[in-house]
């Protein structure tokens, strides 16, 4: 009866995901009188790709109680047109409002979406997954996780959950935390801006063409210094997301000269790291902070950074060459769902991104920043290994799990601009084999 009626529920939402306004022909994100064409009677949400920004109807405003009066939360913002009213668009923490009031899948439901997901990440030859999203309510990750490993998932999965979560429910122990689990709490996570292409990423200079848009910051140097201290007593990384100037130099300053907790692998972690300083890569290459880019970003969300940093600015975003040139520990990532292209898992369009620097449109987005492949295979691998902590992965070598893929072309040998053709013809985990393209004879 509980699953019925959740069922019925959730089918008076309609939810979309992954617009980006730079691709739409009115180069804005839709608002509520564009979506209350579609329903005024059914609330309507629609996430924008960067995950950070929804588009709702009118109806959805009312369930949240969101109007004229209602004030911007911290972290977040409410678009208002020129009268006050809300616009529809929720920004950041702002989101949250509305949310908080959708119907929840079940934890069964979770379990087998992500069980379903695993024929097609080892058929990119994904081994191993990060979820940097956790959270204890309203049901624990870990227990979603572990019974989608009962309905098939097989990949090992590295779980970071919200310090705002962790500040109610302070659930992490020897147990959950041990890196032999196949599944395990690997961190704490803080969100300290919002994205470029959403324009709520915390920067310095402004956004351009609005002078008074810096964007939006998301956490203070008292509440990072909170979240290290219980990740310290727990043996566990802590992670930020920053991408703006702003965010990426409170995260820096806040733990330059504090000594690191954690000995095998970076203490702290910046998430995607888009348009660090100087000043901030010198520190943190001194301090051994690691940067975790994704190169998928730029190739793929163009229109929205060159529409809100120019192409002069956009060509310094993500300064991989100069991160690994100062020292400081780099793993790519995908963030998928979180980006416009509609393969988001694919690593060989992250790695066509990083050793061309050209979005798929054909614009430069800063050659000088470009790196070999090599080097891109290596921070997919090994680099992933030594930022996640992941015990035994990441190499081909003794005393290491034998993870490996086998591709239909050899992929130092190809055009760079071939890259993302390249395709996996068979996937092994601990040297089974457990993907074989279809076609592809017996291996």
């Amino acid at each position: 009866m509980i699953r019925e009626l959740r069922t019925m529920i959730e089918e008076e939402w309609i939810e979309g995901w992954g617009y980006d306004e730079g691709k739409l022909k009115e180069g804005r994100a839709p608002n509520r009188q564009d979506l209350d064409k579609v329903s005024k009677d059914k609330p309507i949400v629609v996430t924008r790709t960067c995950g950070h920004i929804i588009s709702v109807n009118s109806k959805a405003l009312s369930i949240a109680g969101i109007s004229k009066d209602t004030p911007d939360p911290a972290g977040g913002k409410i678009d208002r047109d020129k009268n006050g009213e809300p616009t529809g668009i929720l920004r950041e923490s702002a989101r949250l409002i509305l949310l908080n009031k959708m119907p929840q899948l079940s934890i069964e439901e979770n379990a087998s979406r992500l069980a379903e997901l695993t024929k097609s990440l080892y058929a990119h030859g994904i081994t191993a997954i990060t979820d940097l999203m956790a959270s204890h309510k309203p049901m624990d990750y870990v227990d979603i996780y572990t019974l989608a490993r009962d309905k098939g998932l097989t990949q090992n999965v590295v779980l970071y959950y919200m310090w705002h979560d962790l500040k109610m429910n302070p659930i992490l122990n020897e147990e959950n935390t041990d890196r032999k689990n196949p599944i395990h709490i690997g961190g704490v996570k803080l969100f300290a801006d919002g994205s470029v292409s959403g324009r709520t990423a915390w920067v310095s200079p402004p956004f351009l063409g609005d002078e008074d848009n810096y964007g939006i910051s998301t956490t203070s140097e008292n509440e990072l210094l909170e979240a290290a201290e219980y990740a310290k007593k727990h043996g566990v990384q802590l992670v930020i997301h920053a991408m703006g100037e702003q965010a990426i130099d409170l995260i820096v300053n806040t733990f330059y000269g504090k000594e690191a907790w954690l000995q095998d692998g970076p203490s702290i972690r910046i998430e995607h790291a888009a348009m660090p300083t100087m000043q901030a890569i010198d520190r943190a290459a001194e301090m051994g902070i690691a940067f975790v880019p994704q190169p998928i970003f730029l190739y793929a969300e163009i229109e929205s950074y060159l529409n809100n940093l120019g192409s002069d600015r956009t060509k310094t975003t993500y300064p991989v060459k100069t991160m690994l040139n100062s020292g400081i520990p780099v793993a790519f990532s995908s963030d998928a769902p979180a980006t416009a292209w509609a393969d988001p898992v694919n690593p060989f369009v992250g790695i066509k991104s990083a050793v061309t620097r050209v979005a798929y449109d054909g614009t430069n987005t800063g050659d000088t920043e470009k790196i070999d492949v090599e080097t891109a295979i290596e921070l997919y691998t090994r680099g992933a290994q030594y930022i996640t902590r992941l015990p035994n992965v990441g190499q081909l070598k003794e005393g290491y799990r034998a993870d490996f893929i086998v591709l239909n072309k050899d992929i130092l040998e190809v055009s760079l601009d071939e890259i993302d053709k390249i395709s996996v013809e068979a996937t092994f985990l601990k040297g089974e084999l457990v993907y074989l393209k279809e076609g592809v004879p017996s291996i």
